[in-house]
């Protein structure tokens, strides 16, 4: 049956430049758009320039031009930068249009006539040297809380919590630097805590976040339990000066960036719907049957699975069907940073001559559906594409097309090969359907090391029959060409397992195989018999490591005295651009840039060498596969927290020091490795049964924790060697 799917992701902010970080988000959308275009499905992927708010109008303010310009050129730039990695928008908007402006007009209209919209007078920070209310973003100070310093006015990077900015401690203008003072102004609040919200909203989190548990424990813990009223009204208006939509009857008053960004999904398929006379309603109406899907980062969960589907159900649309969360990307093992030369612009990548499909294939080959953060190792990354796609994919082209060309004029075996096709490569049909499921599930690791499984199967037919040989042998022509035709038409299978991740060279392929466009139904069958190829041309060049030293170096930026104030991480609006806080004071960047270098210069220094241990010695500890079934906070423990580890056939109570580095919530279902034969220890909030391992930097020091996990596909149970 042919699906109707609708799919966003979130929208970047129109006041900086696209990075690695947040192509993990486009590339995992884009692969699972192009795998349901390739079964067949009717899916459109729509996105847009996220353009309103503060640092919008700051910034163009400071570069002396319009908020429009401003907006006009950045999404040139971020529309450049994702078709450079082939990310395959059916539109790329804006959210300052027609069509956000009238729907986000018309949520707003409804939500008042239902009763959930209030307008009350508040006390808001106000910064006299800017002589502007501040929004929430260009607040910060201590987090409520857990005390972290330098968090924003709306929620906690650390602990998640979110507050009202009048809640945050020692606060500062993150524009001028000067201590804010309090004002009252009317503001609009979105009453998320109606009765009606509360319980719409108790049954639509775990409809939406159906497919992360982890994701619905969150909201569940946001929520709070069945009687509860945890969730706080939302305040959608900002006051002039401000770039965005103004209120309807209220001048002076604009729709918050967070009221019309989401709204911003809803205008971008409308200008679609005009261009391609697409029904609108059938898609976003309150009786549609089609799909809708919004991949987010994890830091934007809030809003995406409360605010939004809590506007949409009031207003009388549909809401999502799923809501699909991802990690933060973090580089060789740490956040990215300009001083490593790791906080690296899409621009800059493909400038350095890169290859786009590399990334796209190691983001790939990493990403599992959850919500836990990946890593792009460099070494790994260079090894990992040299391996498996020049090593296993391509080589099996360029040993067999050749051969083909030379001996048999680029025709294939004229029989029917269907025979000793499955007898001499069995599997390799009927695994379309397993890798798609992963493909489906959004675990392109699993789908990958499927489709590697499979390379290394032809590989070995390779080594087994020695198409170079046979070459060399009188009467063996007709072995040498139904091994060689055998070898192109599983070259053509893998390609197809391999479309939605490598656009590019898939397209390639087609060419070299004199191939239509291929679709998933196509790994069902093979080519037909004297089936014409072209000439062989190299698809794809392995990675030189100096490519990878020469990017680092152009990223690599020397520690400044001052930087610009930065916002949240990508998603949400105010993400880059604020100016630095001008005050006498070194500024918290400052502050932080020389905790950096010195940071820097520790990680240089060799940590003392452990002694020697033999692999008997090593043999004695018993590591072990496990999966975090509870984590919660322990009473009365400053550094503790309390884990339930599934190790398959039995759970382990462990109690573990990394509760300044982690949300229990967010630890629920993770893979870790323990240490299994640790005898236990009482302690005084009870036994701990275990011990999870963890990286740390040499003084094992907060925030360097970095809990160990196995790669994608491990099991509770599995022994670690």
């Amino acid at each position: 049956m042919t699906r109707k799917i609708l799919v966003t992701s979130a929208l970047p902010y129109a006041n900086g430049a696209i990075h690695l970080g947040h192509l993990v988000e486009y590339i995992q959308t884009d692969i699972w758009t192009r795998f349901q275009k390739m079964r067949g499905h009717e899916c459109w992927y729509v996105c847009a320039d996220d353009t309103h708010g503060t640092p919008i109008m700051l910034r163009a303010e400071k570069e002396d031009i319009t908020p429009e310009q401003l907006i006009a050129r950045v999404h040139a730039e971020h529309s450049r930068d994702f078709a450079g990695f082939h990310v395959a928008f059916d539109n790329y908007h804006t959210t300052h249009s027609d069509e956000t402006r009238q729907y986000s007009e018309d949520i707003y209209a409804k939500l008042k006539a239902a009763g959930l919209i209030e307008v009350r007078s508040i006390e808001q920070f106000y910064d006299p040297v800017k002589n502007m209310f501040l929004p929430d973003r260009f607040i910060k100070g201590e987090c409520p809380k857990c005390g972290t310093m330098d968090q924003y006015g709306d929620a906690c990077e650390s602990c998640g919590a979110a507050y009202a900015p009048t809640e945050l401690k020692n606060p500062y203008s993150a524009v001028s630097g000067a201590k804010p003072e309090l004002r009252s102004s009317d503001h609009y609040f979105f009453k998320l805590s109606d009765p009606r919200c509360q319980e719409f909203l108790r049954r639509a989190t775990r409809e939406v976040c159906k497919g992360q548990p982890e994701a619905i424990n969150k909201l569940q813990e946001w929520l709070g339990e069945p009687g509860e009223n945890r969730l706080t009204d939302w305040d959608i208006s900002r006051d002039a000066p401000y770039f965005g939509f103004e209120i309807p009857g209220a001048p002076g008053k604009f729709f918050y960036v967070w009221l019309d960004a989401p709204i911003g999904y809803m205008g971008s398929f409308k200008n679609l719907c005009k261009k391609k006379g697409l029904d609108f309603d059938a898609f976003w109406g309150k009786g549609s049957q089609a799909e809708l899907y919004h991949f987010i980062g994890k830091d934007i969960l809030y809003f995406h699975a409360l605010f939004w589907p809590a506007e949409l159900e009031h207003a009388g649309y549909r809401i999502p069907t799923g809501v699909f969360a991802h990690g933060f990307l973090t580089v060789d093992g740490a956040k990215m940073s300009k001083s490593r030369g790791t906080f690296i612009t899409a621009e800059s990548y493909l400038a350095q001559g890169l290859n786009p499909e590399w990334l796209r294939y190691y983001f790939a080959a990493k990403l599992n559906g959850t919500m836990e953060d990946i890593d792009l190792n460099l070494d790994d990354f260079v090894s990992r594409v040299n391996s498996d796609l020049v090593g296993k994919y391509i080589n099996i082209a360029s040993r067999a097309a050749g051969f083909i060309a030379k001996r048999f004029d680029g025709k294939l075996d004229a029989r029917h090969l269907n025979e000793p096709f499955r007898a001499e490569l069995p599997g390799l049909i009927e695994a379309g359907e397993e890798i798609a499921a992963h493909y489906e599930a959004r675990d392109y690791a699993r789908a990958l090391r499927r489709v590697m499984a499979l390379a290394d199967q032809i590989n070995q037919y390779v080594d087994r029959h020695q198409p170079w040989q046979l070459a060399k042998q009188e009467g063996q022509d007709a072995r040498l060409h139904e091994v060689c035709s055998l070898l192109i038409n599983a070259f053509r299978i893998l390609t197809i397992y391999l479309k939605p991740v490598l656009p590019k060279l898939a397209h390639r392929a087609e060419e070299f195989l004199n191939v239509a466009p291929l679709h998933w139904r196509d790994a069902g069958h093979l080519l037909p018999p004297a089936h014409l190829i072209n000439p062989y041309e190299h698809l794809m060049q392995r990675i030189d490591p100096k490519q990878v030293e020469a990017l680092v170096t152009a990223n690599r930026e020397s520690l400044a005295p001052t930087v610009a104030v930065t916002g949240p991480r990508s998603g949400s609006p105010g993400t880059q651009g604020a100016p630095a806080p001008t005050s006498a004071e070194p500024s918290p960047q400052r502050k932080a840039q020389h905790q950096q270098a010195t940071e820097d210069k520790t990680q240089g220094q060799a940590e003392p060498k452990a002694q020697h241990i033999s692999i008997d010695d090593f043999a004695k500890v018993d590591l072990r596969v496990a999966r975090i079934a509870d984590a919660k906070h322990v009473e009365g423990a400053d550094k503790l927290i309390q884990l339930t580890l599934d190790l398959g056939t039995e759970t382990r109570n462990v109690f573990a020091g990394i509760k300044s580095a982690y949300d229990p919530a967010q630890l629920v279902g993770r893979l870790t490795v323990m240490v299994a034969n640790l005898a236990p220890r009482k302690m005084k909030f009870g036994m701990s049964e275990g011990m999870v391992l963890a990286a740390s930097d040499a003084d094992g020091k907060s925030p360097g924790i970095y809990l160990l996990s196995p790669d994608s596909g491990a099991q509770p149970g599995m022994r670690v060697k």
